[in-house]
């Protein structure tokens, strides 16, 4: 065999060995259309073996579907490169380039064309592109909502809005209202929305925590006491709080910490709407609308014998469950939003959340509710030397959610690259975000939903490692 022979099928077998080994799918026609070199991906690609498209026509194949459209057909007829999007059996999406390439004497010597499955990437551009969308909606919502949110009462999920509706209707008759929820959902909030509707709402709006204050003075803080009632009573006595909310709204939270020796008396005062001060004999008239919160389980303190069940009957006249943040994400967009608002107002300043913080916030799930996101708002807000607030200045066990979160959608930065580049980002992340989590190539490719053989050329390409 002479050197010409023997660099002939030298340059043929690296030409095959580029073909095989190509990150991009490679296929080389003939100027007629008839498919000469394939690349070992085929099948996973088109559902045929190598063996069976060698020396097919691209046209017949673009008439049975298997391309559509096909690219080399456009390049023979254009005489020119083309891009496009090509679809495939199984509405799997390919980005496919060909090029002619051409004899010394001006006629064409082939087409090489180059196909990049892109189905992954674009679902995930899909998905980037509804959060995004979403979030929009929700700003539109905030907007609309901004003026009946003055209290910090926020009805964008669906359970916020029967609460909403409910509200309307009980603000306008007298009716107990027992308020239930997890500690931080807001319960004081919609009870002073029920006030702020209700026709009592020119007087007073009276609140006192059961739990927080000792029962040894928790009578006289509810009843009031006459001079000298007790040791430390000051002379003039002093109205309870019960009576200050004569003509308005009384709000007992926590209801569930009232000691069993003041549950009859409060009863007694809530069927007579008449009460005595601690020290007196007379009765005092007081004419209120009660709402009473809790966040325990006031059915199970009955059968205890920890709650009066006669109590309990009369406080469970129209109960409201509020439900936790976590379980209406809906409207944590609007209370971010809301809350930064009243705090810019409250300490004149003017920080704003970027889209990263804002999207770590909304996926992190708030087991302290709405008081834990005021709570990390206000840090946030008072202590950020900028004003925009990014995820840098959220809390670790936030960040770190939102980060994992990162992880499994599109980057925001790919909005500032070329289409291809932002699309290799974001494999690029998914392949990572694989390789952390599963053992095997095998295991890998049933995650990310693509064949092993595809998960083994991208490792490569990108120059990662699987554990």
């Amino acid at each position: 065999m002479n050197n010409e022979e023997s660099r002939e099928r030298w340059m043929s077998r690296v030409l095959e060995g580029i073909v095989e080994t190509s990150r991009d799918h490679l296929l080389i026609t003939d100027p007629e259309g008839y498919i000469q070199l394939v690349g070992d991906s085929s099948y996973e690609m088109y559902g045929i073996g190598k063996d069976e498209l060698l020396g097919k026509s691209v046209i017949e194949l673009e008439k049975e579907k298997v391309f559509s459209p096909s690219v080399t057909r456009k390049v023979m007829d254009t005489k020119t490169p083309q891009t496009m999007m090509q679809e495939i059996p199984g509405g799997r999406k390919l980005m496919v380039t060909a090029y002619p390439l051409w004899n010394a004497d001006g006629s064409m010597h082939s087409v090489i064309s180059y196909s990049h499955d892109l189905t992954e990437i674009l679902e995930l551009k899909r998905r980037y592109e509804s959060l995004t969308e979403q979030l929009k909606q929700f700003e539109s919502e905030i907007e609309e909502l901004r003026e009946k949110n003055q209290d910090g009462f926020v009805a964008v999920s669906q359970p916020m809005r029967d609460i909403d509706r409910l509200i309307k209707k009980v603000a306008m008759v007298d009716s107990t209202v027992l308020i239930l929820g997890e500690s931080g959902v807001g319960k004081n909030v919609i009870a002073r929305e029920i006030h702020r509707n209700s026709r009592r709402f020119g007087g007073q709006f009276v609140e006192i925590n059961c739990g927080s204050i000792p029962e040894g003075l928790l009578e006289s803080e509810l009843f009031g006491y006459e001079a000298g009632a007790f040791t430390g009573a000051g002379k003039q006595g002093k109205q309870g709080i019960i009576e200050m909310a004569n003509q308005g709204t009384l709000f007992l939270d926590e209801l569930g910490e009232l000691p069993l020796t003041l549950q009859a008396k409060l009863l007694k005062v809530i069927q007579e709407k008449r009460l005595q001060r601690v020290g007196s004999m007379q009765y005092r008239d007081v004419d209120f609308r009660l709402i009473a919160a809790t966040n325990r389980d006031l059915e199970k303190m009955v059968k205890e014998g920890k709650f009066r069940q006669d109590l309990y009957f009369r406080l469970n006249v129209v109960p409201i469950h509020v439900p936790a943040l976590r379980n209406r994400p809906e409207d944590i967009a609007a209370l971010l939003k809301l809350v930064v608002r009243t705090l810019n107002e409250r300490y004149g300043m003017n920080k704003r959340l970027d889209a990263a913080a804002t999207h770590a916030l909304m996926q992190y799930a708030w087991p302290g509710n709405v008081r834990e996101l005021e709570n990390v708002l206000e840090r946030m807000v008072v202590t950020a030397d900028e004003d925009v607030i990014t995820p840098q200045h959220l809390p670790a066990e936030i960040r770190a959610v939102g980060e994992e979160q990162a992880a499994m959608e599109p980057s925001v930065a790919a909005s500032r690259m070329s289409l291809r580049d932002a699309l290799e980002q974001v494999e690029e992340k998914w392949l990572r975000h694989a390789a952390e989590r599963c053992r095997t190539t095998a295991e890998m490719a049933e995650f990310l939903g693509i064949s092993q053989p595809s998960v083994v050329r991208k490792l490569q390409k990108y120059r990662i490692r699987s554990t």
